[in-house]
């Protein structure tokens, strides 16, 4: 199918991509040659390289676009200070992320940008999960309504930074990612809290428009970072919602959701000591959450497989 059309009618609407790499120069070429292919074609590439030591800049000037800038851009650690300073630098009305490991489909931007020209705020897609060793798995996001302030604070993230683009305007609104160090590996979760307070114009695509790729991150140590970095933007934004026993007991629950999700990834990774260490934190946390009593029960059978 051609897009020609919608390229035309959206001449318009400049897209800001985004992308932070370190040392990713062989998955940054992929990622790079996905939005050339895009059958939409007004869009910018912002390359924000944390000093790569690999051959990171040859691979982007083999593309001799001048469409594509690269800017070296020290982060300190905090891939969120990456991201802000390609918003920063945005000449569009849009800006999509695009992680360096990641790609997109040709028709993403199209399709994406058609939801944004018709008034909404933050678009997002669904997209190909594919891990090391195990069958690809489409994942959708959403639906809208787990898109508000509290849906995404107790029920979980529902959104992904390489399927969304966001109107720069509301980015700004916000302050963009926060550099929060307590926030990292959940610093695009903490966004979309944000967005969801500042707009309530979010749609879902229900379409796969690209690939993440899930790298093994199932050593304890990272886990235990992501477990922390959730629960900080967890009580972050709780401790501004009224306190009464309600909300305490919706507290308790949603991190007692996220303890039991570490204790999957110990349990994917066959650390059973630390998972079944997990769900017990889970079950003290919040007693009625009955997927952990599950887990508990497939986690202690003798000889038990546990499948990604």
């Amino acid at each position: 199918m051609s897009s020609h059309p919608i390229s035309q009618c959206n001449e318009l609407t400049k897209v800001s991509v985004v992308i932070p790499t370190f040392n990713h120069a062989n998955f940054l070429r992929n990622a790079i040659q996905s939005v050339i292919d895009q059958t939409y074609d007004n869009w910018e590439v912002i390359i924000v390289n944390n000093f790569s030591t690999d051959n990171t800049i040859d691979v982007v000037a083999e593309f001799n676009d001048p469409r594509i800038q690269l800017v070296n851009y020290r982060n300190q650690g905090v891939i969120a200070a990456s991201r802000n300073e390609g918003i920063r630098l945005a000449t569009g009305s849009v800006v999509a992320f695009l992680d360096s490991d990641d790609h997109w489909f040709p028709h993403k931007l199209a399709k994406c940008v058609v939801q944004i020209d018709q008034g909404n705020d933050v678009v997002c897609h669904g997209e190909s999960w594919s891990s090391e060793g195990l069958p690809t798995r489409a994942v959708y996001y959403g639906p809208v309504k787990n898109s508000r302030p509290n849906k995404l604070l107790f029920r979980g993230n529902c959104i992904s930074t390489s399927a969304t683009i966001v109107r720069k305007d509301v980015l700004n609104e916000v302050g963009g990612f926060s550099i929060n160090p307590e926030f990292i590996t959940a610093e695009d979760y903490e966004l979309w809290i944000k967005l969801a307070k500042a707009t309530e114009k979010f749609i879902f695509i229900h379409e796969i428009l690209g690939e993440f790729r899930r790298h093994d991150q199932s050593a304890s140590s990272a886990v235990q970072r992501h477990l922390d970095a959730e629960l900080s933007v967890i009580d972050h934004h709780s401790s501004q919602n009224t306190h009464n026993m309600a909300n305490y007991l919706r507290l308790r629950h949603r991190r007692s959701k996220a303890i039991y999700a570490a204790g999957r990834a110990e349990m994917r990774a066959q650390h059973k000591l630390a998972a079944s260490r997990y769900f017990y934190k889970a079950i003290n946390q919040s007693p009625f959450f009955l997927r952990t009593y599950i887990a508990l029960i497939l986690l202690l059978k003798p000889n038990s497989k546990v499948q990604s």
